[in-house]
């Protein structure tokens, strides 16, 4: 779903994300930690990040199938209105080539 910039929520928290885990990375390389101190802390936000990025997936996925599921009811609510408004252009460009045909003619 894009707002009117064109920018979509996904392109949003994949950039919030991103700068997160570059931000996390560099603080951990940047700090006074022992490296096993550091290795051990990215292991457990590798860890807490993975799993939000499993929870956000799900959301997504669950999301998408409400939006499916949607897009369906509508085409089986309206079928028979976008079927006869579909009949009703087939049968206004039929008679609108009848008459240009008879216009070529005279």
């Amino acid at each position: 779903m894009a707002d009117e910039r064109g920018t979509s929520l996904g392109a949003v928290l994949l950039a919030f994300l991103s700068g997160a885990a570059v931000g996390a990375v560099s603080a951990l390389l940047l700090s006074s930690q022992t490296s096993e101190e550091s290795r051990e802390q990215m292991r457990r936000y590798a860890k807490r990040t993975e799993e939000n990025l499993r929870e956000l997936a799900g959301k997504a996925g669950e999301t998408l199938d409400k939006a499916v599921d949607k897009g369906r009811e509508f085409v089986a609510d309206n079928k028979t209105v976008l079927t006869e408004a579909f009949e009703a252009g087939r049968k206004a460009m039929r008679r609108e080539r009848e008459r240009l045909s008879a216009v070529k003619k005279e």
